[in-house]
């Protein structure tokens, strides 16, 4: 099957990298980025891994060569470093790439459907919540979905994991609502191997609600860390992309916290949703308590804003 990639900065060259490794179902990836040399050495530079991996060929194109593709990965646009995005004290965090990045969509994914009318379109640029919406207008399809809040859901995960010195895979941990300041963790049912975090954390010497403060910030702003340190968050929205990609092109049905339009609230947001064939399935409202149900109704409102503030691009 082939999949597109729009986009060939750190986190699309990353998602194609990923894809290569994983040698999923996909055999064919076209890599496409409005600086064509750019393109063209990112997909030279990974063709030479391809003799390692399953059989798939990678190559550099233009937009008529998304003809056939089952899935488009959307990766295009100012990234959070370029477009002053990186400041904690900042409550816009990445909604303050909205502007820019709704118009980059609006040019983008005109041309994507254009070609590829039956695909699957993956939002991955920042923020992906409120360019899911304005995609899923600009395509005229609900075959759109965004990453969501699958990373930060890993990312609870690892930090929940490093506090009770237990492997990772082992917890369970979600996050829900916008992939952004409001994002909303699900203490009350985070657990590992069927024990509830809290209780566990109840037993470690520092405070329960400082670890949890610490825990959020380290999540809420994993990705200012990581640009700190190498100027782009990119290897773990990667391998999250392809494994994405693999989940709609397998029909997997994977159950997995990533965003898509959920008509009872009006807007994309990340649940419980059920990923395959065509996109998002389902989405399921997961279980939470009275202030983590009040938490995710402020996310709601924050992304209709956002959502509100992408659309208008269609109207410039």
């Amino acid at each position: 099957m082939k999949v597109g990639v729009v986009g060939a900065g750190a986190v699309g060259a990353a998602t194609v990298l990923s894809l290569i490794e994983r040698g999923g179902m996909c055999c064919e990836i076209v890599l496409i980025d409005l600086d064509a040399r750019r393109a063209d050495g990112v997909a030279a530079d990974m063709r030479y891994a391809t003799p390692l991996s399953p059989l798939v060929e990678v190559r550099s194109g233009g937009y008529d060569d998304l003809d056939g593709a089952a899935v488009v990965v959307i990766t295009a646009g100012l990234n959070e470093k370029a477009g002053g995005a990186t400041d904690r004290s900042d409550p816009e965090g990445r909604l303050r790439l909205i502007a820019a990045n709704a118009r980059v969509y609006a040019d983008v994914v005109p041309r994507v459907v254009a070609v590829a009318p039956e695909a699957v379109l993956m939002v991955v640029t920042d923020p992906p919540d409120p360019l899911a919406d304005l995609t899923r207008r600009l395509a005229g399809h609900d075959r759109v979905f965004s990453t969501g809040t699958l990373i930060d859901s890993l990312r609870f995960r690892v930090h929940l994991a490093d506090r009770l010195r237990v492997r990772p895979r082992d917890v369970q941990a979600m996050v829900v609502g916008e992939h952004g300041t409001s994002e909303v963790l699900l203490w009350s049912s985070a657990s590992v191997g069927g024990t509830p975090a809290l209780d566990l954390l109840a037993r470690c010497p520092e405070p329960v609600d400082q670890v949890r403060q610490d825990i959020e910030n380290d999540i809420r702003y994993a990705n200012i860390t990581i640009i700190e340190g190498t100027g782009a968050s990119q290897y773990g929205i990667g391998v999250v992309s392809a494994l994405l990609v693999e989940a709609v092109l397998r029909d997997e049905r994977a159950v997995l916290p990533v965003a898509a339009y959920y008509p009872p609230y009006g807007v994309t947001l990340s649940l419980d949703s059920v990923l395959g064939a065509g996109g998002v399935q389902q989405m399921f409202m997961p279980a939470m308590n009275e202030g983590e149900r009040a938490a995710l109704e402020r996310s709601v409102a924050a992304l209709k804003k956002a959502a509100d503030r992408a659309l208008a691009v269609l109207r410039e």
